[in-house]
């Protein structure tokens, strides 16, 4: 696909890339097993809308992940969010997250969208210079809520 700084390259995800995903996917505070991502990572790699791009330097251990989609809202139109961003911490301050940032909008443009959204929990206090220095700008602040249905757990 593509290198960033210190030789990392990015390529699309694979189905073995999954235990490596829920490694990364810790670091950022959601814990799953790998069996778990690997059911969702087959998920995604079959529909052309939710790619995710991950940073390696040995084409085995990752060094980070986007995770973005395609998003048709009614009120908005179509638009790219990047629904999940992490860098492994050891990996940090290489340019592998701004890598990852711009692969993610060079996908966008691929696909004829203009725009690419992020969401930044507030308490990721150091998230939100990383996203103001790629270029983003804050255009809100919202509560999220979630109640359980009657199935009783997220679907995988």
């Amino acid at each position: 696909m593509s290198e960033v700084a210190n030789a990392a390259t990015l390529r699309r995800a694979r189905i073995g890339d999954a235990a490596e995903l829920a490694r990364l996917s810790a670091q950022l505070g959601y814990p799953q097993d790998a069996d778990a991502f690997a059911r969702r990572l087959r998920r995604l790699l079959i529909s052309a809308d939710h790619p995710v791009i991950v940073a390696t330097d040995d084409d085995i251990r990752l060094l980070g992940f986007v995770a973005i989609e395609r998003r048709l809202m009614l009120e908005t139109g179509d638009r790219v969010e990047i629904v999940g961003l992490v860098v492994d911490d050891a990996a940090r301050r290489r340019g592998i997250g701004q890598g990852l940032v711009r692969a993610a909008e060079d996908w966008a443009r691929a696909i004829g969208i203009g725009e690419v959204l992020v969401r930044s929990n507030v308490v990721r206090a150091e998230s939100h210079p990383f996203y103001e220095g790629a270029g983003f700008v804050r255009i809100k602040s919202q509560h999220v809520y979630l109640k359980q249905t009657s199935h009783g757990g997220r679907e995988e």
